[in-house]
């Protein structure tokens, strides 16, 4: 068994590790091992214990169903005007420092992707590969009951942030997406998700392809003393 210095070298490896990732090879990701990522990361807190989360496993022809319905609408201007999220995931008024960081990310993986200003065609096939999980063999979509509130999408996000790194543990990559939220009745409608159960988002997983160029996308964090603050009793 491991001591605590290992314990903790291995814990923090494998979060520095994880990353979002833009492209996966097609190689299958065994059943196994997404059932093993999936009953460890249900460990995760939640108020009461009550465990607010479900997830549905995509492979093959399913994943491929919601691919094409997706993109026959994000591809039509008219049909996509139709379809809203039923949660905001960003602010509707951006401040610093997190306008800035936005834009950063996002002017880093046109460079990446050699999208120029303005080249609006290009930049639009770059956001439908979100549709087709870029390639991943596996998605797994999550819904939360709506009986739930504020609190249960916090135990939401430690059960979100375990499965990517229990993927990561693995070898996997992962790529968690809010690309689909506007979707949320396709998804609903072709998954036959219960009407009281509400689309969260999803996760694409499978292994890297280090071809891709996208992948090289490094995104940089705030140092502690932008965003900690130690209330000495002094």
């Amino acid at each position: 068994m491991m001591d605590t210095a290992q314990v903790t070298k291995v814990v923090d490896e494998v979060m520095q590790l994880r990353r979002s990732v833009r492209g996966f090879l097609p190689t299958p990701v065994p059943r196994q091992m997404i059932e093993d990522i999936l009953r460890v990361s249900a460990k995760a807190p939640s108020g009461s214990n009550i465990q607010p989360w479900k997830v549905y496993v995509l492979t093959g022809n399913k994943k491929q169903q919601i691919t094409n319905a997706v993109l026959e609408i994000f591809n039509d201007p008219e049909k996509n005007l139709l379809h809203r999220p039923e949660y905001i995931y960003y602010p509707k008024n951006w401040t610093e420092p997190f306008l800035s960081r936005r834009r950063k990310v996002g002017y880093d993986l046109y460079a990446l992707a050699g999208i120029a200003r303005g080249e609006h065609q290009k930049m639009h096939e770059l956001h439908a590969k979100n549709y087709e999980f870029f390639g991943a063999p596996v998605a797994l979509m999550l819904t939360i009951p709506r009986v739930m509130e504020q609190g249960s999408w916090l135990d939401y996000g430690m059960f979100v942030q375990n499965i990517l790194i229990a993927a990561t543990a693995r070898g996997l990559a992962s790529c968690p997406q809010a690309a689909f939220i506007s979707y949320h009745q396709v998804i609903s409608d072709i998954l036959e998700i219960p009407s009281d159960e509400q689309y969260v988002m999803a996760i694409s997983l499978g292994y890297e392809d280090t071809s891709v160029t996208v992948n090289q996308l490094v995104t940089e964090r705030a140092e502690l003393d932008e965003f900690v603050k130690f209330c000495d009793e002094t």
